[in-house]
């Protein structure tokens, strides 16, 4: 079992329905019950964009375009991503995104990934609720939201977890592994 202290909430933002491509990422870190890190930015993926996904997001490719690469960001980012428990608000698309990108760039990182995903403990969790989207577990537990920001999105991921953990939730039963290729 993988080390149940340290825990990268994340987020990406997708530009187009492809989602092969990430025009935003945001990511928190969720260590000793608190989020000790935060990190967002916006992502070119040299790719086209769609109206909806413009319209949900904000972000255009006038937007993306001094910011770096899949590549170049992956660079930077790849310690803090593999430095803990992934966690995610529907996981498997995040993971399936960042899959997609990791492939598309030809970049080895690891073919298996251990996460949490929010939505789903949450299904368990807190199953009176009339559905388990971020923006309505937000409301209901009082948590700030500008849904669809990368950065928003994945703190308040972030502030999820630590909500169930604080209630005394067991999270081993939650622990998925997801295969990146």
């Amino acid at each position: 079992m993988p080390d149940m202290a340290r825990f990268i909430a994340f987020d990406v933002e997708t530009p187009n329905h492809n989602n092969d491509r990430i025009s935003a990422l945001g990511v928190t870190v969720v260590e000793g019950g608190r989020i000790t890190r935060s990190f967002a930015t916006l992502v070119n993926p040299k790719c086209r964009f769609e109206p909806f996904h413009m319209a949900l997001t904000g972000i255009t490719p006038d937007r993306v375009a001094d910011s770096p690469t899949f590549p170049q960001l992956w660079r930077q980012i790849a310690p803090l991503m593999g430095s803990g428990v992934l966690v995610a608000h529907n996981a498997p698309f995040d993971l399936a995104v960042l899959g997609r990108c990791l492939g598309a760039a030809g970049i080895r990182w690891r073919q298996r990934v251990p996460y949490l995903c929010t939505c789903r403990m949450s299904r368990r969790l807190l199953p009176a609720l009339p559905n388990h989207k971020l923006d309505t577990l937000c409301r209901h537990l009082g948590i700030a939201l500008e849904h669809h920001r990368a950065d928003s999105d994945s703190r308040a991921c972030a502030e999820i977890l630590l909500y169930h953990l604080r209630a005394g939730a067991q999270l081993a039963p939650f622990l998925r592994t997801y295969d990146l290729t």
